[in-house]
């Protein structure tokens, strides 16, 4: 049976690259996959997720009004796909969770969803949320604090380094932005 699986982890633990790790397994046995990124993030090349660490592999973007499970079973009617790997699933709505819950009951295609648990305020994203409760397997990927402490919130900082308490939940960025914390560190911070 197939299940829907959501790795999460805060910034700097390596979700794509285990993400891009898993692709490359399944393609070396001959087994097609359909990756998927969020359209929102254009730090790199849109249509690319992209590791830190240097590898990347195309995708298809995803924005809010894409029907997951629609996209899913037309490239599954083309060639049959062993695995659907999502990147930055925090940015998927409810209903496109719902979708890729059905990609794995109906379709029997194993789902693979990489993401942040929470944002800079420490709550929850849509598509985190949708996945925490609707997800059969949950991963927490570890990422170290500078304390070497495990780091689980994600710390938005301004041009001089400082916590940024208010905006929107959406930022995107990299290491300029943010930076990994444990909560008792990101605490600190976010008190000030």
């Amino acid at each position: 049976m197939a299940k829907l699986y959501f790795y999460y982890a805060s910034m700097n633990a390596g979700k794509s690259t285990t993400l891009l790790q898993a692709d490359f397994n399944y393609r070396e046995r001959g087994m097609h996959t359909m990756l998927f990124t969020a359209a929102i993030d254009d730090r790199y090349d849109s249509g690319v997720i992209t590791s830190r660490i240097g590898i990347d592999a195309p995708a298809n973007s995803f924005d809010p009004e894409l029907d997951m499970r629609a996209a899913i079973e037309t490239e599954h009617a083309a060639r049959p796909l062993a695995c659907v790997l999502i990147d930055e699933a925090q940015f998927l709505t409810r209903d496109q969770v719902l979708q890729l819950a059905s990609v794995a009951d109906d379709l029997g295609i194993p789902v693979l969803a990489y993401g942040l648990r929470t944002d800079f305020r420490a709550e929850l994203f849509e598509g985190s949320k949708c996945l925490l409760a609707l997800a059969d397997v949950l991963v927490e990927l570890k990422a170290v604090c500078a304390c070497g402490r495990k780091a689980t919130m994600n710390l938005r900082v301004d041009a001089e380094g400082r916590a940024v308490r208010h905006g929107e939940q959406t930022e995107i960025g990299g290491n300029d932005r943010y930076v990994a914390l444990c909560r008792r560190h990101f605490m600190e911070q976010w008190r000030g």
